[in-house]
């Protein structure tokens, strides 16, 4: 746990530069409706929300919903994660039953169970390179990446020293099969639409 920490420490300064200072920053800029802001690696993205990217967060969040309290889920909520200066707003992210939020009133990612991100064009490869890297880091035990565009699934799983050590993907309309993971359950994906 210590380790954790420390690494959470890193991603929360760096020269002076402070998580809480650029989402402060953030919330005082003319962000459009609709966009949803990040920083990944000190930097800030910010993309819009496509209708195809929420019908596919809000079919998953339903499937969710099924098994899991609504308080164990969330959707583009700040988490700080290890690395430089990450603080991520997941697409969908499900918390342990006995998460509990930091001295600050964010929850922890070592309460995080399981992550999907959707991705969008500008920003594919933090979810594919940066973010999964952290979510390892993190020791998140399920990652999901959803792609409209190619019309497939990712699902990496068994994170340890840093690295998700396995990865299965599919096309959509294949079951994701989470029954052997914290989140227990099967997630369908033949209604998942297409961008």
């Amino acid at each position: 746990m210590t380790v954790l920490a420390d690494r959470i420490e890193m991603a929360e300064s760096t020269d002076g530069l402070t998580l809480d200072m650029l989402f402060e920053w953030l919330e005082k800029m003319p962000v459009p409706e609709g966009y949803k802001a990040e920083i990944v690696g000190g930097n800030i993205f910010m993309t819009p929300q496509r209708d195809t990217h929420w019908e596919i967060i809000a079919d998953i969040y339903d499937q969710l919903r099924v098994k899991y309290p609504r308080k164990r889920i969330k959707s583009d909520v700040r988490i700080d994660y290890p690395g430089h200066l990450n603080g991520f707003a997941s697409d969908v992210t499900l918390l342990s039953e006995s998460a509990t939020r930091n001295d600050k009133g964010l929850w922890r990612c070592e309460d995080v169970e399981f992550i999907a991100e959707v991705i969008s064009r500008r920003t594919a490869g933090n979810d594919y390179g940066p973010k999964k890297d952290a979510y390892a880091a993190a020791d998140v035990p399920v990652y999901l990446i959803v792609d409209p565009y190619a019309g497939e699934w990712h699902l990496h799983t068994l994170p340890k020293d840093g690295m998700y050590h396995s990865d299965v993907g599919f096309g959509f309309g294949e079951e994701i099969d989470l029954t052997g993971t914290p989140v227990g359950l099967v997630l369908e994906t033949d209604g998942f639409p297409r961008d």
